[in-house]
């Protein structure tokens, strides 16, 4: 498969297919909120902002219409995944590499970040309050800011790189999708079919640093404690000693109400850029 936007539908796809992936939506679990239909909907419906940024668009118009049909589709299923399959759909027109992906992100504009701002309107995405001085630029406000970022200057990546701490996306637009492209490398390393790959590389993910959606809503010392106990799990031997024990922590986290979203995020990049590469087939 040789369509980038078509591998992205495919990386949303085969993400929320892997199972046990503990605290998120799977093919055998669901969230009070979200449903596994839904996330297959918001996958579908996203497909026309990422076939554009496949043909060259701007990034921020791009993402807004990806997260408008994710929206009408799906509900908030996927808005942190597509905020970094945009951008590396963007850049295999030209090669999937993170020199370019960083190229591709510099090159964003002060109307890449109103789109981005426009997309809130489309869906309710949890965000934390900002600092005092970032208030003008809260991304709740939609809209209505965009004549804040216009007085500032304020580029898609400068949003970006004032939203680093707390916001692990936000991380992976500063520091050149790192995150991203180990996971594509630990997917290609790993056995078996691309869906238990995606969960094996979902629970290394979260055993190596706080999800940071965990930390937003229910505090750093719960997202430590998942972590903790994710690198526990993630231990081979452990695994063989009790093999249901990752399925027992899935049942368990979302029991809780805690759901580490972001490491789902980094888990669908990953896939995009392993199928890019090759490394990754159906």
């Amino acid at each position: 498969m040789d369509d980038p936007a078509r591998n992205a539908e495919l990386a949303l796809l085969l993400e929320v297919a892997g199972t046990p992936k503990p605290g998120n939506v799977d093919r055998r679990r669901d969230l009070d909120d979200l449903r596994f239909e839904h996330f297959l909907a918001g996958a579908v419906g996203a497909r026309e902002g990422l076939d554009l940024a496949a043909d060259g668009a701007a990034i921020g118009p791009a993402f807004e219409r990806a997260i408008e049909g994710m929206a009408a589709h799906g509900e908030n299923s996927q808005f942190g995944a597509l905020l970094l399959l945009v951008p590396l759909v963007r850049a295999a027109r030209e090669d999937l590499s993170q020199p370019v992906v960083e190229s591709v992100v510099e090159g964003t504009t002060v109307a890449d970040a109103a789109a981005f701002y426009r997309a809130f309107e489309h869906v309710d995405v949890f965000v934390g309050d900002p600092p005092a001085d970032m208030e003008p630029l809260d991304v709740r406000r939609g809209a209505d800011a965009v004549p804040a970022l216009e007085e500032r200057g304020l580029t898609l990546r400068g949003v970006m790189d004032r939203s680093v701490p707390g916001d692990d996306v936000a991380r992976e637009w500063v520091r050149g999708f790192d995150r991203s492209f180990a996971a594509a490398e630990r997917l290609a390393d790993a056995d078996g079919p691309p869906t238990d790959r995606a969960a094996a590389v979902f629970l290394s993910l979260l055993a190596e640093r706080p999800d940071t959606l965990v930390a937003k809503r229910h505090g750093e010392a719960v997202a430590a404690e998942v972590t903790d106990r994710a690198a526990a799990l993630a231990d081979r031997d452990a695994l063989e000693t009790e093999p249901g024990a990752v399925e027992a922590f899935a049942e368990e986290l979302v029991d809780r109400g805690v759901n580490p979203g972001t490491t789902a995020d980094l888990t669908a990049a990953g896939l995009f850029i392993a199928l890019e590469h090759g490394a990754v087939g159906i």
